[in-house]
């Protein structure tokens, strides 16, 4: 059974320079009793990964992160420092961007080998749990409340006058029940037994979520025509918004 309860603290975040958390999470060997512990600061958004690190996070891992993220979703946030240092060396991590199918995310790598740091968004994207936004999905969040936080680097972006993030470029992503079921279907197959057994519950679960989401957005339109309503302009986080979809039905 993963153990979702917090170590001791390891290494200091490369942002806040704080203590993070250490969890225990299920490895891709877990029919051997592999295990990875990932280092997670949730107040800055963000894991550390040692090298190769995030290859080993069985699918199982995934739902636990899902868990971890939803029960911090009212932790204090603090934003990413101009400049972060490695926990290892505590020389300067280098940002920059890594290319997936589903876009590109943001990295902050150690120039001496002993890893990256990660925010939680970047991981989502990197492991295919996100999906661009249509063009109708971005004209009702326009509607609704104007301004949104990207999905790649975190940045508030006016999706108003904006087509893409100014900050990196990025297109509009959410992250999305239905793209995480398929990424994890392709990882599964790869898995060692016990992940492969994990998947189909935790896809059956997201096939629902998707279907309870497309429901609640054929009754909220007759009555305002809208797939995102609100009635501030304080920013719509999409990552906020994809982890509570996820976890309506992982709960």
């Amino acid at each position: 059974m993963p153990d979702l309860k917090p170590h001791a603290a390891r290494i200091p975040c490369p942002s806040c320079r704080n203590g993070m958390e250490v969890h225990v999470l299920p490895g891709v060997n877990a029919l051997h009793g592999g295990t990875v512990e990932l280092d997670l600061c949730f107040a800055c958004q963000g894991m550390w990964f040692d090298p190769s690190e995030n290859l080993k996070l069985a699918p199982a891992a995934v739902a636990e992160l899902f868990k971890l993220l939803h029960a911090h979703r009212d932790a204090a946030r603090l934003a990413v420092a101009p400049q972060l240092g490695c926990p290892r060396c505590k020389n300067p991590l280098t940002q920059g961007f890594d290319v997936v199918r589903t876009g590109r995310y943001i990295t902050y790598r150690c120039a001496n080998g002993h890893g990256r740091f990660s925010p939680f968004s970047s991981f989502m994207i990197e492991k295919g749990f996100v999906r661009h936004l249509t063009r109708p999905e971005v004209d009702d969040i326009a509607r609704a409340v104007g301004t949104i936080h990207c999905t790649c680097c975190g940045a508030p972006v006016d999706v108003r006058k904006d087509h893409a993030c100014p900050h990196c470029r990025a297109a509009f992503s959410l992250l999305d029940p239905k793209a995480v079921e398929k990424a994890l279907q392709g990882y599964a197959k790869a898995s060692a037994a016990t992940a492969t057994q994990n998947a189909p519950d935790l896809a059956d679960a997201l096939i629902a979520l998707e279907r309870e989401r497309e429901r609640a957005k054929r009754e909220a339109k007759p009555q305002t025509g809208k797939l995102f309503t609100g009635e501030t302009d304080d920013g719509l986080d999409l990552l906020a918004v994809g982890i509570a979809l996820v976890w309506k039905m992982l709960d």
